[in-house]
């Protein structure tokens, strides 16, 4: 039987070469990854606020303000002033962003397909199925 040790070892060692793909994935689109996170959370969830975009992708509120702004400068996307609420702005793809983005993430799609194609369709849902198995357990344990 394997340890729980062994199990994270190789969970770690899994992770680690499917975001190798990744990140040389997204090189290839010619995104950074942090523009890459924006526009697919844009193109997935829709005009956001900044705070919600930064939520999505794990970044501060300052970065996310660098971030937004070298992608306006780009002309990837767009802010719009809540009619509600003239405090907030939300921030929208433009045309170009949205053609950007849609490529960038086929070709993220398409290499991750690759890694995962050594599986055939029952060994992919065994692997959610145990993978969301271990990590709604794991967030469960109160350890100290």
């Amino acid at each position: 039987m394997e340890t729980g040790s062994r199990i994270r070892l190789i969970l770690w060692k899994a992770a680690k070469a499917v975001e190798k793909v990744d990140r040389a994935g997204i090189a290839e689109t010619g995104l950074g990854l942090t523009d890459f996170a924006i526009l697919e959370a844009l193109l997935h969830k829709g005009p956001l606020t900044i705070n919600a975009i930064g939520e999505k992708v794990l970044l501060t509120s300052g970065s996310m303000t660098a971030a937004i702004n070298r992608l306006k400068k780009n002309g990837l996307v767009q802010r719009v002033q809540d009619p509600a609420d003239g405090r907030c702005f939300h921030v929208h793809l433009t045309p170009s962003g949205s053609k950007v983005i849609e490529n960038a993430y086929a070709l993220h799609q398409k290499n991750l397909e690759k890694v995962a194609e050594v599986l055939n369709p029952d060994e992919r849902d065994e692997l959610v199925r145990l993978l969301k198995k271990i990590g709604l357990h794991a967030d469960g344990m109160n350890l100290q």
